[in-house]
């Protein structure tokens, strides 16, 4: 295995865009609060669009050799500093701004888009790794988006049981986006207390011990809130908890279209086949997967969940998302438009499957 850095993976830096568009757009001020949002989905789309045209994707592809060089976990490491700076700058900035204004909706936008792509993202990145310093990382930064129970969900729920009626982010053939929200959020938290409960019985622990993790991330969040509202005021709180409602609801929408209407085939045993490659839509479009740190390489992720960013593959025979993750989550906020372009792309036996599983 090689240790190697090229300059090409600076590529990376390229997820700080994020974080430092949001820093120059409250530095600003006005019209540049809404800087973040207009460089995600417009600005990301367009050249993402540009790039496809001229057949640039293809030229990016994967590696031939795996690198696990320092450098690769630091880029990763950064997005605290650049998560929590942001949101304190802007709890900062908020002080002098009316809460019914368009300044103070910018603000929010701006905050809850940072949470997710480098709050949210880079802790699912992190919360995969096998080394316990760097899973906690990864849960500190779920603080801001009050979704700490994301880490029992999404490592010991979802990977288990994607592409399955279990599995509450795997959105249903002809779902809309808004159904969704609700049955994920909902069915995140309610599979996280099931799964804590089911690691405290094999412990032979009640509910209420020390070593239930919910328990704890339900303290820990308390102690953030209350902390934002003391410092920063009712008004503080408020930026908070929407800018993580807004999160939530972005992190959600990724899993709308990551995982929309596949499904895996339930054997004679009574067991579901084999999590495979075609359980995951790949989105191979330059721009998203580098601000992403690969996520877009999705089916690769679920084939080995501990495989590193930089390693992940795009995977050819896996479904292929027409555009990338931005463009994508646009055209889900239109239901009627996204099941024409999507449900054509769903494999025919799955949706045999979909049809079959509600008669």
């Amino acid at each position: 295995m090689q240790k190697n850095f090229h300059l090409s993976d600076l590529k990376y830096l390229m997820a700080y865009t994020i974080p430092i568009s949001a820093i120059i757009g409250l530095t600003i001020e006005g019209f540049f609060y809404f800087l973040t949002p207009i460089y995600i989905f417009i600005g990301i789309p367009v050249t993402e669009a540009v790039l496809t045209f001229l057949k640039l994707d293809d030229k990016f592809k994967g590696r031939s050799s795996k690198e696990i060089h320092w450098i690769f976990n630091w880029m990763l490491y950064i997005n605290i500093f650049l998560v929590y700076g942001v949101l304190i700058y802007a709890l900062i900035k908020s002080i002098s701004i009316n809460m019914i204004s368009l300044d103070f909706i910018g603000i929010l936008f701006t905050v809850g888009l940072v949470i997710v792509s480098n709050g949210i993202n880079v802790a699912h990145e992190l919360c995969h790794r096998t080394n316990s310093f760097e899973r906690l990382l990864g849960k500190f930064l779920l603080i801001p988006s009050l979704y700490m129970h994301f880490y029992l969900e999404h490592n010991f729920g979802h990977h288990l049981n994607v592409a399955t009626a279990n599995d509450p982010v795997t959105a249903s053939y002809n779902e809309p986006l808004y159904s969704f929200w609700i049955s994920a959020v909902f069915g995140e938290l309610n599979g996280a207390v099931k799964i804590q409960r089911k690691r405290l019985k094999n412990k032979n622990l009640s509910f209420c011990s020390l070593q239930n993790d919910m328990l704890w991330y339900g303290i820990i969040q308390f102690v953030f809130l209350l902390s934002g509202f003391i410092i920063f005021g009712l008004k503080g709180l408020i930026l908070i908890v929407v800018a993580a409602i807004i999160a939530i609801l972005m992190f959600e929408s990724v899993n709308y279209i990551e995982h929309y209407g596949l499904l895996r085939k339930k054997l004679e045993s009574g067991r579901y086949e084999r999590v495979q490659e075609k359980h995951s839509w790949n989105s191979n479009h330059l721009l998203g997967r580098i601000v992403l740190y690969e996520l877009t390489r999705h089916s690769d992720h679920h084939k080995s969940s501990t495989t590193e960013y930089q390693n992940l593959k795009s995977i050819d025979n896996s479904p292929q998302l027409p555009y990338g993750y931005p463009t994508s989550i646009l055209i889900s906020f239109i239901p009627v438009l996204w099941f024409k372009i999507m449900n054509p792309r769903i494999p025919k036996e799955m949706i045999s499957l979909a049809v079959k599983s509600n008669s």
